[in-house]
């Protein structure tokens, strides 16, 4: 038997094995508890990475271990395969989307393969196949029905380079994420989901979610933003009002000038007639698009030479402006501006020389003349606001609120930061969105016996803009009602819709409906879901409200598809560039002589460690790794170098390391014979690490399982051969085989066990053998150091202490002398004072 273990022909013939069986393929009828376990599915972009595989072995290690649990496992895969990038090939390369996706696709399933994960590839899916899209058409038409979609003439983000629209997300510094072109606000006809309808819901939802990280709770908390404040109307001096919305009613009397949005019909109006407001408007429109943008940039304003009348006081009128920092989705479109107590009121402020009065004061400061430009926004109680002065904030609010209800001119509302989701995208690689533009009869659904709409093939990118627009025959059909001549809508979904519901498709894939609602809610909720932080707003926001949407329409019995989320770290590794600046991939380099240099011989300039991306190249394609060090060893490392939940600097000598680690567990399998005798130290050690590596595998805590694992491996190289010393290495075996299962099965095999490893469970533990029976003791003389021991646990003090004293190193500092004092610390120490 060769000492050292062969992976290359290991990892080939394991997998064979559990493909032929279908091992991982999950029963919808099993007996068993089924687990539900599952990574965020990719964009088949070209190739995998190591962020893939760090991810999916997460994922693989804890559905292995659930199985060996005795639970059915439902681990799937599939494709997240809509999106511009396709469409940019296509335009770049004079390929069909189609066929670069699925391409890239076959590419990723060798690779993912090629890694031995017990996925059940019998459900795999890919969202730009019909047998998807098509279901998820028919859902879109549920919503319709019901009055979950609705479409409007909305402001969009418009990206006039891809020619698509675009979430505010998808704004970087205004411009488009992937083209970096300035995006310009345009109205278009949009169909909007109404997620809105669902905001109390996904707030108080989240409390109920106490196996999500706390800072992905706040992060969707936060964005679909809550408040809790007044609406009320400003008399205008042109004879009409305005409606405002404030959190803030307490510092009504502080307000300085009402601030309308660029697209708020006052403006709107005083453009007709004033050419300076609308080239204003015009810049507006042309500046940042997100909340963010608009919270940094520079606040400018427009004068509209209005004046607005304060609701307490006749007499007094505040100016009222167009400003560049007010969003018409957000309350009303029209603020009032406090600057003594809000920042971005203050810059405006500042800067138009508006007045700026305290009406919020926290100590003995009461001027009403504010000093300074940084607004006071903490707690207080009211000054220089008449009949409010004294009060402390809140009891204010309660009491404007209570005036404006009790006069007729406002009222106690709630606001949502949350707008509808716009899905409507231009754009050809995505679902075609199921409706027919009939001029008689409207947005008319596509009947469900006419579904999947299929994408037509014969399309071009040759010149910018939604190749469906211009087809020449595949939007022209009849209208389903009156049958006169009508149009497709040639917009399709947001992809993010297409990951909106995958995991339910996964659970459930009959071909005549979306899902099977008794067999998806056997799976559903997902138990553990896996994936980056960076989709811990839009992604998992929209899965929930679609998933609520479902269950509110009488389709599903399950409001939060996901009960448990780990958002795992990235792996990073060094950046490199070359003398012309040019960045540089590690196989385009060298070591010699202590540094990197070029293949020819360039001095290479080594960066800063981070995320592994295409654009810096610092990408480690893990094919010529499995190569070389095999599988296991890739799956090892990837999950062993840090918590799970940090990142992960990818190293030579880490990938390495773990490549030892697997033939020192194949050294203890092949060197095993016939033993007997009793080994109780190392039997302890044995039941301990089954319970702990079990405990961190279910906590995801995998690095601190494998930290047992190297400590309990190398007890068993240290023991003496004995019947103990062998069943420590079987169940070495075992406890090794969720992070290196190719290396496990072949162990097992030739152990001449029955059976797979992937089949057989995780070894029982006897919970009396969990507690040691010895302990070590430190024995200190005048508070140091001096010498151990080891004795039995609870040990008479009489004992320790003349243990302590008979102890070599002990003896030797007291040199023949009792000790003055000894004290005694139970099972963990003796200080013995000379």
């Amino acid at each position: 038997m060769t000492a050292r273990f062969n992976p290359r022909a290991a990892d080939a013939r394991w997998q064979k094995v559990w493909a032929e069986r279908g091992t991982f393929h999950a029963s919808d009828d099993s007996p068993k508890p089924k687990s539900y376990v599952l990574e965020m599915f990719p964009y088949p972009s070209g190739r995998i990475h190591m962020g893939h595989v760090r991810n999916y072995t997460m994922g693989d290690v804890l559905a292995r271990f659930r199985r060996m649990q005795g639970m059915e496992v439902l681990h799937p895969m599939g494709w997240d395969a809509f999106g511009m990038p396709a469409e940019n090939a296509a335009m770049e390369k004079g390929v069909h989307p189609g066929t670069w996706t699925r391409a890239n696709i076959a590419t990723m399933r060798d690779q993912l393969k090629s890694l031995g994960f017990a996925l059940d590839w019998s459900r795999e899916l890919a969202t730009c196949e019909p047998e998807y899209y098509g279901q998820e058409q028919a859902l879109f038409l549920d919503l319709f029905e019901h009055g979950l979609v609705y479409r409007k003439e909305s402001a969009v983000n418009w990206d006039p380079v891809d020619q698509t629209v675009l979430a505010n997300e998808q704004v970087i510094d205004g411009r488009g994420w992937r083209s970096g072109a300035l995006v310009e606000k345009r109205k278009l006809s949009q169909w909007f989901l109404k997620i809105t309808d669902f905001a109390d819901e996904l707030i108080d939802g989240l409390q109920t979610l106490e196996h999500w990280p706390e800072k992905v709770r706040l992060m969707q908390e936060n964005w679909i933003g809550r408040s809790q404040g007044l609406q009320f109307r400003f008399a205008l001096s042109s004879g009409g009002t305005v409606e405002v919305f404030t959190t803030r009613p307490d510092t009504i009397f502080g307000a300085s000038f009402v601030a309308v949005a660029a697209d708020h019909p006052i403006a709107a109006a005083l453009a007709e007639t004033n050419p300076a407001a609308a080239a204003f408007i015009a810049e507006c429109r042309a500046g940042g698009t997100t909340a963010a943008e608009l919270e940094t940039a520079e606040k400018k304003g427009f004068d509209t030479g209005l004046t607005a009348t304060h609701p307490f006081d006749p007499e007094w009128r505040l100016p009222v402006h167009i400003a560049n920092f007010v969003l018409m989705d957000y309350g009303t479109g029209a603020v009032f501006g406090v600057p003594a107590h809000d920042q971005r009121d203050m810059d405006f402020a500042r800067k138009y020389g508006l007045p700026v009065t305290r009406v919020v004061a926290d100590g003995d400061e009461t001027d009403p003349v504010f000093v300074g430009d940084t607004a006071y926004t903490g707690p207080g109680r009211l000054v220089n606001s008449r009949f409010l002065d004294g009060q402390e904030v809140e009891a204010a609010k309660r009491l404007v609120i209570e005036r404006a209800e009790a006069g007729g001119w406002g009222q106690g509302t709630t606001v949502f930061r949350l707008r509808d989701w716009g899905v409507s995208r231009q754009r050809y690689w995505g679902t075609p969105i199921p409706i027919i533009h009939c001029d008689h009869c409207g947005a008319v659904p596509v009947p469900k016996d006419q579904l999947p709409v299929v994408l037509p093939e014969d399309v071009s990118f040759d010149i910018p803009g939604n190749p469906l627009d211009r087809h020449p025959s595949w939007k022209h059909v009849d209208c389903p009602k009156c049958g006169a001549k009508a149009r497709r809508e040639t917009d399709t979904l947001d992809t993010f819709v297409d990951s909106s519901w995958y995991f339910i498709r996964f659970a459930s894939q009959p071909a005549d409906r979306p899902f099977d609602k008794a067999v998806a809610e056997s799976w559903l909720p997902v138990g553990q879901y896996i994936g980056g932080v960076e989709h811990a707003i839009l992604h998992l926001l929209y899965a929930r409200f679609w998933t609520r949407a479902l269950a509110r329409i009488g389709r599903l019995d399950v409001k939060e598809p996901f009960t448990g989320l780990f958002t795992q770290g990235m792996v990073t590794h060094e950046t490199y560039q070359g003398p012309d600046g040019k960045w540089l991939s590690p196989d385009d380099i060298e070591k010699r002589d202590g540094g990197f240099v070029t293949r020819d011989g360039q001095p290479v300039t080594v960066g800063r460690v981070e995320k592994m991306s295409k654009s810096k190249k610092n990408v480690i394609d893990p094919t010529g790794i499995i190569d070389a060090y095999g599988a296991d060893a890739v799956r090892w490392f990837v999950v062993s170098d840090s918590p799970p939940e940090r990142d992960l600097e990818w190293s030579v000598n880490g990938i390495e390391g773990a490549s030892r680690f697997v033939n020192r567990v194949w050294r203890l399998v092949t060197a095993m014979d016939a033993a007997t005798g009793d080994d109780e130290a190392l039997e302890r050690r044995r039941n301990q690490t089954i319970a702990g590596v079990a405990a961190d595998i279910e906590a995801l805590a995998f690095n601190k399982a494998i930290a047992k694992l190297y400590e309990f491996t190398g007890a068993v190289e240290k023991a003496a051969p004995s019947a103990a010393r062998n069943m420590a290495i079987r169940t070495l075996v075992l406890l090794v085989a969720p992070m290196m299962p190719h290396l496990a099965e072949e162990a097992w095999a030739l152990l001449g066990e029955d059976g797979l490893v992937a089949d057989a469970a995780w070894p029982a533990h006897d919970p009396a053998l969990l507690v040691d029976d010895q302990v070590t003791i430190a024995v200190q003389v005048n508070g140091k150091l001096r010498d151990t021991l080891t004795v039995a646990r609870g040990q008479a003090r009489e004992a320790v202490e003349a243990l302590a004293l008979a102890a070599p190193n002990v003896a030797r500092v007291l040199d023949g002398k009792p000790p003055r004092k000894v004290i005694v610390v139970p099972d963990r120490l003796v200080n013995l004072v000379a």
